[in-house]
């Protein structure tokens, strides 16, 4: 563990940024690392309210493991809350943040298993863009000092965990629970649906 740790530190220190960075790239830095997450949840209500009908599974499915993920990452962090490289300290932070267990990145969760969900789905193509915008938070959030990079790797490894343990169940149930969700959708946004302004 020692070994490994040093190792997370070193890696650390290769990529955070210092005072004598650009401070363009610390303006970009911080743009992704804050800014492209909210990016996230926009695409999907467009891609639920005008993409194709049969990417609706994806979205719902990417979302509820998700959250499933996150969970676990809770759970991880209480049972060993790894501390944030400021709580060490080590390096240099760019990124208000709170002292929150560091390990696995719950950003890096999010993006690693909406890259899963979506690769393996009618729409891979929007998993390559979810995954390259997830190397690129990965990456923000290490220059910006508020992550290790074994973070990181802990967040993808997690969430390939999570998405080979539930996809059979999904493979069983979520069809159901798509129909369901698409009938309360046609239910509440019938008008809409029926002046053609979104999709049924």
């Amino acid at each position: 563990m020692a070994i490994l740790e040093s190792l997370n530190q070193t890696l650390f220190l290769m990529i955070n940024a210092t005072p004598d960075s650009a401070p363009i790239s610390i303006k970009l830095a911080t743009f992704i690392a804050r800014d492209v997450m909210r990016l996230l949840p926009a695409l999907l209500v467009v891609l639920w309210l005008w993409g194709r009908a049969e990417l609706r599974d994806t979205i719902l499915k990417s979302l509820l493991l998700t959250a499933v993920a996150l969970i676990g990452n809770w759970a991880i962090g209480l049972i060993w809350p790894h501390p944030r490289p400021f709580a060490v300290p080590i390096g240099y932070t760019f990124l208000a943040h709170d002292p929150t267990p560091s390990f696995p990145s719950n950003h890096g969760s999010i993006f690693a298993m909406m890259a899963l969900c979506w690769c393996f789905s009618a729409a891979r193509g929007w998993g390559w863009v979810m995954a390259v915008s997830g190397l690129a938070v990965a990456w923000s959030r290490v220059y910006l000092g508020v992550h290790f990079p074994l973070d990181m790797l802990g967040a993808l490894l997690v969430s390939i965990a999570w998405c080979a343990a539930l996809s059979p169940l999904w493979a069983r149930k979520g069809a159901a629970l798509t129909g369901a969700l698409e009938s309360l959708y046609r239910q509440l946004l019938a008008k809409p649906i029926a002046a053609g302004l979104i999709r049924r």
